[in-house]
């Protein structure tokens, strides 16, 4: 029966398990291997005391049961259950051992995953949807679990059963034994048969969880975009559509699976009525030899009542470790196909790495020079083209210019998120990419359009850019930044839980948090991305003395959304279509009537007969109040734009 995939091409490709990922996995084990050296020889003990009990019954029905011996039996039935109690702690053991060891090694993994994650370059969380990377570190690593914990070991428990199962039947009855082996040829053709299945249905599998969780994640990310627009049906369908796609691919897996293990079983009986009729007949032959009616009737090597019932036990048995080494086979393509996924993302380069003996920036001055850079995301098309221009320390420089011209690329660079393709990003005439990026940064701070603050309190995130300020350091910044009065009101002040996103605040409070972050931070370099573009024109005037204060002293780059910015700039840099095409004061610019000029007067045009506010012509957020009187709005974020996250063009 031929499966039709709907995976990524890599996934449809059949393929053997890489042995190179599971030595990948082992080596998260390595480290816990006296653990792992205990787990086996308890493992080794639960081996042997699970093959002694059907030779012991064989015994006690020759030896006790048949002659009435009571007081044998008795030893005996002792003896059993003495085994079994042995075989229990010995198992218990095993499994506690290792149920410790895979869930430190899961620990390890999670924990490499998510140092990676933090590492990885921007753009890249951009072209990868982020349920799908939340699926990898959960799902994924979940699935890799239970094969750590427990497939390792019971791989080598069932082999030394297999192993001790074949040798106790051989010393029983070799011809017996020679029957008994007769159907494996079989069970290795089905396991051959369904394996490639079974890989591709499983690959299958972890794609459309990936998928599911992606779906999730947008959907409740976006959840008031959906019900704005009245979208909760079509997003239902979109959902159910993933879903019954992510169940077909589990029914298909488990189908696959239904029938591998019953079939192994089915082979198992056969081979198990092979046994009680040829064993029958050497127990009746030796029974009616023992009378003296059919002496050799059999040939040599007849059964005794026990020996057969021992040795239709072992039989019994013998297929029980093979269908748990086939279960453990589907789950090592389980683990497979997830670890494929895991180590395909921590093998994965960051675009931006620390060059080899880079420098620490310990002090900065904020001096920033751009010498003709040029940047692209898509090779081929730059979003910044020769672009050079200098910003002395302490000086303000606002960028301005319509959606898309480049704005955004230009404060990427600066704090290195990106690297040009051409030219040099300086900082205090230093090269930024001979520079450590955490040292870097430590002189730098963000304040963006989008507001985004940690689950947590609201101290807490005021001091997240600066983690041992005390509780006065954080009132402080926030009683510089007009944050404080807002903040005591809160239920809790400065202990209320802001929850994800600071969603028990609104926009302006937000921003003024995110103001006082930075302040606390104390850098030298500061980078505001429309920072005042989401908020009403009262909490904009609260913002602008809380801007002043946090300005005070540091190098300022503005990409300048509202003329009350722009106006009190040192150097304003007009960008448009990747290149600086205008530079200098608000005055300067107006007399030359170029492109700042034309933006202005379009802007104030539109503001004065609509009041369009941020989602004019030229650009905005498309979401926020209207701007104040007189104050026109200059190249921001228009519905048109392509975004202003690290990836877009702006």
């Amino acid at each position: 029966m031929a499966w039709h995939m709907h995976g990524a091409p890599d996934e449809d490709a059949v393929r053997p398990v890489d042995t190179r990922i599971l030595r990948r996995v082992v080596g998260y084990v390595r480290p816990y291997r006296g653990r792992v050296a205990l787990a086996t020889a308890t493992m080794l003990v639960a081996s042997l005391t699970g093959l002694a009990p059907p030779l012991l019954l064989g015994l006690a029905v020759d030896h006790y049961v048949v002659p009435g011996n009571l007081a044998g039996l008795t030893w005996v039935a002792l003896l059993y259950a003495g085994i079994h109690l042995v075989n229990w702690l010995a198992s218990y053991w095993q499994t506690y051992t290792m149920a410790w060891v895979g869930q430190k090694a899961i620990h390890a993994i999670r924990r490499d995953l998510f140092a990676h994650y933090q590492k990885l370059h921007v753009g890249y969380f951009q072209k990868h949807p982020t349920g799908v990377l939340i699926s990898r570190a959960t799902s994924d690593v979940e699935s890799m679990s239970e094969l750590i914990s427990s497939g390792i070991v019971y791989v080598v428990n069932d082999v030394l059963t297999l192993a001790g199962i074949i040798g106790i039947m051989f010393y029983l009855n070799p011809r017996l034994a020679l029957y008994a082996l007769a159907t494996l040829p079989l069970v290795v053709l089905v396991a051959t048969v369904f394996r490639n299945r079974v890989l591709i249905a499983y690959r299958e599998v972890r794609h459309q969880v990936a998928k599911m969780a992606a779906n999730l994640q947008e959907t409740i990310s976006g959840v008031r975009v959906t019900q704005s627009f009245v979208r909760e049906e079509v997003n239902r369908e979109r959902f159910d559509a993933t879903n019954l796609d992510n169940y077909a691919a589990n029914m298909r897996a488990a189908y696959l699976f239904s029938v591998f293990v019953p079939t192994v079983e089915l082979v198992g009986a056969v081979g198990t009525a092979i046994i009680i009729w040829f064993g029958g007949l050497s127990v009746i032959g030796g029974l009616q030899a023992a009378a003296g009616a059919l002496a050799g009737a059999t040939g040599a090597g007849h059964l005794s009542p026990g020996e057969f019932i021992a040795f239709l036990t072992y039989v019994t048995r013998f297929y029980q470790p093979i269908r748990d080494l086939s279960a453990i086979y589907n789950l090592t393509q389980q683990a497979t196909a997830a670890a494929e996924k895991i180590f395909g993302i921590m093998d994965t380069r960051p675009a931006v790495v620390d060059r080899p003996g880079a420098l620490e920036l310990e002090t900065a001055r904020g001096e920033i020079e751009f010498r003709k850079v040029t940047f692209s995301y898509v090779p081929g098309e730059p979003v910044l083209r020769e672009v050079s221009f200098r910003v002395e320390p302490g000086q303000r420089v606002a960028l301005v210019g319509p959606t898309g011209a480049g704005k955004t690329s230009v404060i990427n660079l600066v704090g290195r998120f990106s690297d040009p393709d051409s030219g040099s990003v300086l900082i205090d005439g230093v090269d930024v990419r001979d520079l450590t990026q955490k040292s870097l940064r430590r002189h730098l701070a963000f304040v963006l359009q989008d507001t985004f603050l940690f689950s947590g309190t609201v101290e807490e995130n005021i001091r997240f850019g600066r983690p041992g300020a005390s509780r006065e350091d954080c009132i402080q910044a926030a009683r510089a930044v007009g944050a404080h009065p807002f903040i005591m009101k809160l239920p809790q002040g400065y202990d209320t839980e802001v929850e994800e996103r600071g969603g028990k605040l609104s926009v302006g409070q937000r921003q003024l948090v995110s103001f006082a972050r930075a302040l606390l931070a104390d850098p030298r370099v500061l980078i505001l991305d429309e920072a005042t573009s989401s908020v009403d024109a009262y909490t904009e005037v609260i913002i602008q003395k809380a801007m002043e204060r946090l300005l005070a002293g540091r190098t300022c780059l503005v990409i300048a959304h509202r003329l009350s910015t722009v106006r009190d700039a040192d150097v304003i840099l007009v960008i448009d279509d990747g290149r600086i095409v205008e530079r200098g004061r608000h005055a300067e610019l107006m007399a030359a009537r170029g492109l700042y000029r034309r933006l202005y007067e379009m802007q104030f045009r539109d503001d004065s007969s609509s009041s369009p506010g941020p989602g004019g012509p030229l650009g905005g957020t498309g979401g926020g109040p209207p701007a104040g009187p007189g104050e026109p709005v200059l190249g921001g974020g228009g519905p048109a734009g392509r975004g202003d996250g690290p990836g877009a063009a702006e």
